[in-house]
């Protein structure tokens, strides 16, 4: 089983307690879910199913992606935000040729229910939440299921350059830096979708990595994460959804505006930042810390966890007219930043 039942295992916390965080050998976890061996239980995620002939032109009307004709076991990313355009949801989704599966952070499927249903007026749909049977657990391969396999979401981040634009109907992204190095694209993963009872079975002998494991190569790929990137203000600009999970070329959703405006016109308010942190101490700083430079609060610490090559490293979103060479303090850590979103 993936489960705390395992020697070694141990809870995790936050969002992510119920899974374990670690096995009891962090590091080498982390190594082999490097080197694409190691799985990782993500169990606790939510998982909602929607059925019926309008589920994909209903979802495409409502959310940031194009879906409309979605081709089975092809997986996309998609965003519902505010009526101003603020990150509520973000939506792993991937349609078996019947059914829309979505996967969601931990604790976020009945608010997302909640809402699909509220906008469900007479269309043919079918909305249910299925995380009482069906489970999530991640791998580090950067393909689509076959039917011989269980159903996955394959995570497209960092998007351009991956598949190429006009693929997309997109326009290149260089307005949120390039392509070329971006440490996302050494990054394979997937969430296979897996009912519970069959979880021992497609684990099979590989070994197992916390979430621990895979926070610190989602971090180092500069991927941003719902509730830890994102707060009530949050626009897709300044995490980098814009590279995965937003199509700047289709029809009107709620949020639509901000996206074209900022995009077009100007720069969003704050920007996500990677930070190499000091690591002569033994402690690391919590997320949610604030971030500081000089004698000035420009932002806040989202995300940290030690890398098996890199060290500690974090993710923070800072105003976004602090200086690129300034020297950051965060949680009391000397910290250097990395641009990930274009001041």
């Amino acid at each position: 089983m993936t489960d705390l039942t395992r020697p070694g295992a141990v809870d995790g916390s936050g969002v992510d307690a119920g899974v374990p965080a670690h096995y009891g050998d962090p590091m080498r976890e982390q190594r082999l879910l490097a080197e694409g061996l190691a799985c990782v239980d993500l169990s606790h995620r939510g998982v909602v199913t929607i059925t019926g002939p309008d589920r994909l032109t209903w979802l495409h009307s409502m959310t940031t992606q194009d879906l409309a004709g979605l081709p089975p076991r092809t997986s996309r990313q998609s965003l519902v935000l505010t009526p101003k355009g603020h990150v509520e949801h973000d939506l792993h989704i991937v349609d078996d040729g019947e059914t829309t599966w979505i996967t969601v952070e931990p604790g976020t499927a009945p608010t997302l229910i909640g809402w699909l249903r509220s906008m469900q007026f007479m269309l043919r749909v079918t909305v249910e939440d299925v995380s009482d049977r069906y489970a999530v657990l991640g791998e580090p391969i950067r393909a689509e299921s076959v039917p011989a396999e269980p159903l996955a979401w394959v995570d497209p981040w960092p998007g351009e350059g991956l598949v190429p634009a006009p693929a997309r109907g997109r326009e290149p992204y260089a307005a949120y830096g390039p392509i070329e190095e971006h440490p996302g694209g050494d990054r394979a993963w997937r969430e296979l979708i897996v009912a519970r009872g069959e979880l021992a079975a497609t684990v099979g002998d590989r070994p197992l990595a916390g979430t621990w494991a895979a926070e610190a190569l989602r971090i180092h790929a500069w991927e941003p994460r719902l509730g830890f990137e994102t707060d009530h203000r949050t626009i897709a600009h300044e995490v980098d959804w814009l590279r995965s999970a937003v199509h700047l070329h289709k029809g009107c959703y709620r949020g639509q505006e901000t996206i074209a405006r900022v995009h077009n016109l100007g720069r969003p308010p704050r920007r996500l930042v990677l930070l190499h942190l000091d690591g002569s101490g033994h402690a690391l700083p919590e997320a949610g810390s604030p971030v500081v430079a000089g004698d000035r609060e420009v932002g806040r610490l989202t995300s940290v966890a030690r890398h098996w090559e890199d060290g500690p490293i974090g993710l923070a979103v800072i105003k976004r007219n602090t200086p690129i060479d300034v020297d950051l303090v965060a949680g009391g850590v000397a910290a250097a930043q990395t641009v990930v979103v274009s001041a």
